[in-house]
């Protein structure tokens, strides 16, 4: 190989290795800022998840578990709610609760979306 093959290929190489890096700065940044909380409420609690918010939707998320759509998310069963969710970060016993999904925001305890994974 040659003196100006070599140079070629470790140009390509920085170009390369620069851009991965600015890409890994960029990712990193997004998803600190994304599993910061946001703004509480006036009482000082997360404000709650709003069921036709996109990922709500997209999720299948419901305050009550009961009334999912059981043709759409096949996955759910009677018996799964957020409070028996793994995700779940509050109490099974109380009523609402911060939720690993929803960041900075709460879901109801008898809710349910399709990212449900069986409390261990």
């Amino acid at each position: 190989m040659t003196q100006e093959k070599i140079s070629k290929v470790r140009r390509g190489f920085l170009k390369v290795g620069s851009l991965a890096v600015g890409a890994l700065a960029l990712s990193t940044r997004a998803g600190t800022s994304l599993a910061q909380p946001k703004a509480q409420d006036t009482k000082g609690a997360l404000p709650r998840v709003d069921e036709k918010d996109a990922t709500a939707q997209g999720l299948g998320y419901k305050h009550d578990a009961t009334k999912v759509d059981k043709a759409k998310f096949k996955q759910y069963a009677a018996g799964q709610n957020c409070a028996n969710c793994q995700l779940y970060q509050a109490k099974a016993t109380d009523a609402w609760g911060p939720c690993t999904i929803f960041p900075g925001k709460q879901v109801a305890g008898k809710g349910w979306c399709s990212a449900w994974v069986k409390k261990a």
